[in-house]
């Protein structure tokens, strides 16, 4: 698999009755099997308030690549893909607890996010080899 891009932001109104403004979209975008598709992930925008309970990071921004500040949101996508091979056959996942988004960002594989981030960013993308795991 192939990691093009990746990148998130905060959701605004479209309409004064929605509630998109508490939302956060995450996006990957990934070369498999030739095929480019895009992982969209949608979470609850107060999760990046509770990154410490959660997660090994402090607050947003979670890390920086060459003086580019990267937050919460540019990742989760990345997160996911990268923890869960089945979400390569997904094209949406929507979060809603912050228990489902915690594996995600397990103290081991935040290193391995660090590193695929920072080599995507660097190169414009970056082969990355699909685990197989069995529980």
């Amino acid at each position: 698999m192939i990691i093009k891009q990746f990148s998130g932001y905060e959701l605004t109104k479209a309409q004064p009755n929605t509630s998109e403004d508490y939302f956060n979209r995450s996006e990957v975008t990934y070369i498999t099997n030739g095929e480019e598709r895009t992982l969209h992930v949608l979470y609850v925008r107060y999760f990046e308030e509770q990154l410490q309970q959660f997660t090994p990071f402090a607050g947003n921004p979670v890390f920086q690549i060459e003086n580019e500040d990267i937050a919460f949101k540019d990742i989760a996508a990345l997160a996911c893909l990268l923890h869960d091979p089945e979400m390569i056959s997904r094209k949406r996942v929507y979060i809603n607890t912050t228990e489902e988004l915690a594996p995600y960002f397990e103290v081991h594989a935040v290193e391995r996010l660090k590193e695929i981030a920072a080599e995507c960013r660097k190169n414009g993308g970056v082969l990355v080899k699909e685990e197989n795991k069995t529980a």
